[in-house]
């Protein structure tokens, strides 16, 4: 521990840049609680306080552009990769979706401080379109925010702090066993989570992409479900034939209306598809005989169009659709594949 105190010391604006800047991309090293040690050695006069601040500020900024990029050029992949790779995956997408959509580009400010989705901000603000200039405006002040939190708190119980690195430079294999039991608990939590998960796969079954498809061809298509929000339509705006679009977390408002003699198929393009099964359990509950979730996904479905050269990008009915303020019932197209009737095509509005 002396030594990482007497490193910092020496090289405080290159090891705050490159610990800030590992965590923007996705590492999981403590720049917040460097943060927070450089602000008490600042208090002390050892540190430049400037000198931090820039540096962090610069972090921040390059490692979310450098996801804004991604985002922009790659979409909903980058988005999957992420997701795939978080401690949460089934909620990452949707909250960081839900948080884009209700505060724009204020949200780059808010998502620095949630766990889970603090990384996946950046390339969804660029998959939704945000502009750049928007863009570094609102990260720049989110991350001079965050800094002067942490780098404020080293600052404010300096003594105290001080008085921490003291034990942890004479506790040493009490260190160690502390962090050791943190990444532990976060690794039950993440096994907790699995194994509910993997209860609720048991309880829905799965429909293969080449199944469904052959029910579409042979004109018994299923009524598909796109449970994605509108914010994830957007920024991945493929669709399935016919489909219409209820966001999984209205799903319960519009189980009523929807037919309880056709087999509905719910769809999403989400690690393991956790969306279509959470939504496809809760209409299994509200007594809807036939619900299956796609396997695969969306890019299952898109995948199979492409190897059998029939991929459009946009199968279904067009734009990306929203909800309207009440109900409708669906109906059904003369081919007998289910149609999005009228009322639910709205433009999704761009970010903020």
């Amino acid at each position: 521990m002396r030594a990482l105190i007497d490193l910092l010391i020496q090289h405080d604006f290159l090891l705050v840049f490159l610990v800030t800047l590992a965590a923007r991309i996705g590492a999981p090293v403590p720049a917040a609680p460097l943060l927070v040690v450089a602000g008490g050695l600042a208090a002390a006069g050892r540190l430049s306080a400037l000198s931090l601040v820039i540096a962090a500020v610069l972090a921040n900024v390059l490692g979310d552009a450098i996801w804004f990029i991604a985002g922009r050029s790659y979409g909903h992949r980058v988005l999957r990769l992420l997701c795939r790779v978080s401690l949460s995956p089934d909620v990452c997408v949707r909250q960081s979706e839900s948080l884009i959509a209700r505060w724009g580009g204020s949200s780059l400010l808010a998502a620095k401080f949630l766990p889970g989705i603090s990384v996946v901000a950046a390339p969804m603000a660029g998959a939704l379109g945000m502009g750049w200039r928007r863009f570094v405006a609102y990260d720049a002040v989110a991350g001079l925010v965050w800094t002067a939190c942490f780098l404020g708190l080293g600052l404010i119980f300096s003594d105290q702090i001080q008085d921490v690195l003291d034990f942890l430079s004479n506790a040493g294999l009490y260190a160690v066993a502390a962090i050791l039991a943190v990444l532990l608990a976060l690794i039950g939590n993440r096994w907790r989570r699995r194994r509910q998960m993997a209860k609720l796969q048991g309880e829905v079954e799965r429909i293969s992409v080449e199944d469904a498809a052959a029910l579409v061809e042979q004109d018994m298509a299923p009524l598909f479900i796109d449970v994605r929000s509108d914010p994830g339509r957007a920024a991945d705006p493929r669709t399935l034939p016919g489909a219409l679009n209820i966001p999984l977390t209205r799903l319960s408002e519009y189980a009523g209306q929807l037919p309880d003699d056709r087999l509905l198929v719910l769809y999403c393009n989400c690690p393991n598809e956790v969306s279509a099964i959470q939504g496809a359990h809760e209409l299994l509950k509200r007594g809807h005989p036939r619900v299956l979730a796609l396997d695969g996904g969306l890019d299952g479905w898109h995948e199979l169009q492409r190897r059998q050269g029939r991929d459009r990008g946009d199968s279904g009915d067009g734009d990306a659709a929203g909800l309207p303020p009440q109900p409708v019932t669906p109906t059904a197209s003369a081919a007998g594949a289910p149609a999005t009737p009228a009322s639910l095509h709205s433009a999704t509005p761009a970010v903020p």
